[in-house]
């Protein structure tokens, strides 16, 4: 059973970081504006990055091909990432920083899911590689 939820596990954490890499470019427009908007630097050039990082980290963690370096990748990318885009101390309007507050600790708990993974010995049940 452990080995199985193990695996959900993974298809669901790897998935929704291999759905946002896909959107950094399907709805790329928006991506950079985002960017832009947060001040991030290049913001083209870091949303491209972004979103492969995000593709490769997701898809190491769901294929089980060397997912620990997957789950750094992810640790990495929210740890640097969210107090960037999801600065809610800075937000004056009401709405926006309530947006903010909560992706912030969706992050987080996400962050924490990453770094557990990390403690998970290899290879993992159902992988395909190390």
């Amino acid at each position: 059973m452990t080995d199985v939820a193990l695996l959900v596990g993974r298809l669901l954490f790897g998935g929704l970081f291999v759905y946002n890499g896909f959107n950094h470019f399907h709805n790329r427009a928006a991506i950079v504006g985002y960017c832009q908007y947060k001040k991030v630097p290049m913001p083209a050039a870091a949303a491209t990055v972004s979103g492969l990082w995000l593709l490769a980290g997701g898809l190491a963690i769901i294929l089980g091909f060397h997912p620990h370096y997957g789950a750094l990748m992810i640790a990495l990318f929210l740890l640097f990432v969210t107090p960037k885009m999801h600065d809610f101390w800075t937000q004056t309007d009401a709405n926006a920083r309530m947006a903010d507050w909560v992706n912030f600790q969706k992050n987080v708990g996400l962050l924490g899911a990453a770094l557990a993974l990390l403690a998970i010995p290899g290879p993992w049940p159902y992988s395909i590689g190390l």
